[in-house]
Order: structure tokens, then C-alpha cells, then sequence
């Protein structure tokens, strides 16, 4: 019997022992899965390390594009600039590399009896530079020596751009009592418009439908509103405005010149050199109201003189 049971305890498995068993096990699977883990994370990091890698191949290769790109650039000014490019002697740094002026090349050896050619020194860094404000300069210089442009030329009544006109109407301007506000006919294709103060002088009905000397060149200006392409010529004083008339068979267009000023007008007078201002003090009627500058008469050649109806020995302007 004893014998029996003792067979019995002998086959049947011990617990401990088979939870020994089941913690080693354990500790192997955990082991192996470390092992795992641990190549995983040297897998990404050469993975990471190639991309790493990938990455700075292409910015080295596009940074050396842009290095030559830019030596091209560099070169080409260079030899705009006059400069050759020196080779690279075998072994030579860095610094023997860049573009610098070469010498000039020793000629052969001078005949018998004739003295030795002077060596020319390569010329210096900032020769280019000068040659280049020296030619600027030359340049100025011939301009100023040249024939002076309008603007420069010598100021006179001639560099108006006077001309009979008809004011086909006229009305007051909407925003201010002293002005009118004229279409007016010079010759072009449309009528221009044009702002004047003359409401205190002359009634609206004498501004329909009359002749006039109109100064076109002055640069438009905005009155009130309204943007004014001329000015109609007046003799004035201080209690008095009279418009100029042309003479009899005038037409519009027709260029007003002054005797004794002969010249072609500017096409625009510049504010900023003032020919206007210049001019008008010496606008004046004379003693038979022709209107004049520096005593020469104002005229449409062929036609007569400009005059104003009562206004003697007053200022035009």
C-alpha cells in the first residue's frame, strides 16, 4: 500500500515545479522580446541615419550648383570688367585661384642696337573702377558741351505756345462765384476746357461765342474742381480786364508769335523752371493797347497784330 502511494506521488506533477518551469520561460520570452525591441531601435536609427544622410547629399549637391552658379556670375562680371581669368597651376592653394589681372605677356627679345620695351606693371584692382567714372564723366562733360536741351535754352517768349482761339461757351463755375468755365477751340481735335477768373470783368454774354489768345502749354492744373488745359491772355490792372483779341481773319489754331523772338515753343512748360514767371513781367500793351514783349508786337504772320480794345500801357498776363 505504501508503496502504491508513493508510485502515485511520483507520477502525478509537481506544482512548483511547474511554475519554475513557467518563470523561466517567461524570462526567456521577455528576453527575446528585449533583443527585439532593441534591433527594432537600431533599425530606425540607421534608417533615420540614411535618410539623414539622403538629405544632406542633396543640399551639399545644390549648394555646390549654387557655389558655381555664382562663380559664373562672378567671372562674367570679371571680364566685363576687363579681367582675365588665370589658371590653376598644379598644387596651387586656394588663393592663387581667383581672377586677378593677368601681365602682359613679355615680347620676344628685341632686336640688336634697339633699347629693351619697358615692362608694363599689371595694372591695379580698382583701375576698372576708375576707367568707368572717368568715362561717366566724359560723358557729362560732352553733354554739357553739346547743344543745350529746351529746358536749359535761353528763356524768352518764344517758348510759349500761344495761339488764337474761340471760346464756344461759357458758364459759371458750380463750386466758386469769381470763375468761369470755357470750352474753348485752339485747333485740336476737341475743345479744351478752361478755367478763368474773369466773372468780376466781363459778363457771361461777352464770353460766348468770342476770339481769344489762349497760352496752351502751361502744365493743366485743377481749379476748384475743374482741371484747366489754357489760359485765356488778358491786359490787366488792378480795376480793369480786357481779353486780347486776335487780328481780323484769325482762326483757331493759328499760332501767335512775337516779333523779334523767333523760336519753337516747349511742348509742356516745366513749373519747376518757371519760364512763365520769367515772361510775363515783360508783357505789356502799348501805348496803342498791342499787346508786346520787350517791344516786339504779338502777330499772326500774315494777319496783323493782337491788341486790346481800350487798355494801353498795361500788363498782360
Amino acid at each position: 500500500m505504501f508503496l502504491a502511494r508513493s508510485l502515485i506521488k511520483m507520477s502525478t506533477p509537481n506544482p512548483l515545479l511547474r511554475l519554475e518551469q513557467r518563470a523561466a520561460e517567461a524570462d526567456q520570452i521577455i528576453e527575446y522580446l528585449k533583443q527585439q525591441v532593441q534591433l527594432l531601435k537600431e533599425k530606425a536609427s540607421v534608417q533615420a541615419s540614411v535618410r539623414e544622410e539622403k538629405r544632406l547629399t542633396v543640399e551639399n549637391a545644390k549648394l555646390k550648383n549654387d557655389i558655381e552658379e555664382l562663380k559664373k556670375q562672378l567671372l562674367e562680371r570679371e571680364k566685363r570688367r576687363g579681367v582675365q581669368d588665370v589658371p590653376m597651376p598644379p598644387g596651387g592653394t586656394h588663393a592663387d585661384v581667383c581672377s586677378k589681372p593677368t601681365p602682359p605677356k613679355s615680347s620676344d627679345a628685341p632686336a640688336s642696337g634697339s633699347p629693351p620695351a619697358a615692362v608694363q606693371s599689371p595694372p591695379p584692382k580698382d583701375e576698372p573702377k576708375k576707367k568707368k567714372q572717368e568715362k561717366k564723366g566724359s560723358e557729362k562733360a560732352e553733354k554739357k558741351a553739346g547743344a543745350p536741351n529746351q529746358e536749359d535754352a535761353k528763356v524768352d517768349v518764344s517758348r510759349l505756345d500761344l495761339r488764337v482761339g474761340r471760346i464756344i461757351t461759357a458758364e459759371k463755375h458750380p463750386d466758386a462765384d469769381s470763375l468761369y468755365v470755357e470750352q474753348v477751340d485752339v485747333g485740336e481735335a476737341a475743345p479744351r476746357t478752361v478755367v478763368s477768373g474773369l466773372v468780376k470783368h466781363i459778363p457771361l454774354e461777352q464770353m460766348q461765342n468770342r476770339m481769344a489768345v489762349l497760352l496752351c502749354n502751361l502744365k493743366p492744373a485743377k481749379m476748384r474742381g475743374v482741371v484747366s488745359q489754357a489760359m485765356v491772355m488778358c491786359a490787366s490792372s488792378p480795376d480793369k480786364v480786357e481779353i486780347l483779341d486776335p487780328p481780323s481773319g484769325s482762326v483757331p489754331g493759328d499760332r501767335v508769335s512775337v516779333q523779334g523772338f523767333p523760336g519753337e515753343p516747349d511742348k509742356e512748360l516745366n513749373p519747376k523752371k518757371k519760364v512763365w514767371e520769367q515772361v510775363q513781367p515783360e508783357l505789356r500793351t502799348d501805348d496803342r493797347c498791342v499787346a508786346t514783349y520787350k517791344g516786339g508786337a504779338f502777330e499772326v504772320v500774315g494777319k496783323g497784330v493782337c491788341k486790346a480794345q481800350t487798355m494801353s500801357n498795361s500788363g498782360i498776363k
